[in-house]
């Protein structure tokens, strides 16, 4: 087993510059949020962060743009989006706390345990689960519903029931690919151990053989 396969080790590609967009969008995407309290744009900005997530995978791959870079800023892209838009959320009193607290300690249980293991064997990454990616498209564009069923009447109404359908639905994509990314690292470790760890590059190829 080993990281998903890349193609370059160039940082500005056309997917890495729109991940850099992505990123950049976060801090305006929480201050309309928060301090302006413009819903349209917030919406506007989360869209367009869903559809550039896509879009700089399908180039990745069609282009052969794959990049080590890439395939860490794509998902902490995701990460921030969907931590900063539910901080958002929870200090407007749109989504409760306890929300906030149940998405957010998948990301730590994560970090604190598999990513440095994996980090000290060479590992920049584990190969992309579909769960995950199901789980990141739901809560993207689950959390712009709940948003805009924040009102009274039919719309709203229908927006706010789709949208928390969406949320607990992808609150358990969430956790559960969290789960399967628990596994595949812990393979990782068990297969290469630090007193017999080899190169990265050899370990790819090794494993990309099997």
């Amino acid at each position: 087993m080993a990281g998903e396969p890349y193609d370059t080790t160039r940082v500005f590609t056309v997917p890495n510059i729109l991940s850099f967009i992505r990123l950049a969008g976060v801090p305006i995407m929480l201050w309309l949020l928060v301090v302006r309290e413009a819903d349209f744009w917030v919406v506007v900005v989360l869209v367009i962060g869903g559809a550039t997530d896509w879009l700089d995978g399908y180039l990745a791959r069609s282009w052969h743009q794959r990049s080590r870079l890439g395939q860490v800023l794509d998902p902490m892209a995701d990460r921030l989006y969907i931590l900063a838009t539910l901080i958002g959320l929870a200090v407007r009193g749109i989504v409760p706390w306890w929300l906030v607290v149940l998405l957010a300690a998948r990301d730590v249980v994560m970090a604190t345990t598999i990513w440095p293991a994996l980090r000290r064997r060479g590992f920049a990454s584990l190969p992309v689960h579909f769960l995950g990616k199901a789980a990141t498209f739901a809560l993207l564009y689950a959390f712009p519903l709940v948003l805009l069923g924040n009102g009274e009447g039919t719309w709203p109404t229908i927006a706010r029931v789709v949208g928390w359908a969406c949320v607990i639905w992808g609150a358990a994509l969430y956790w559960w690919s969290g789960l399967l990314y628990l596994g595949q690292g812990a393979e990782v470790v068990r297969r290469f151990p630090l007193d017999k760890r080899k190169p990265l590059v050899e370990a790819d190829a090794e494993a990309d053989n099997r």
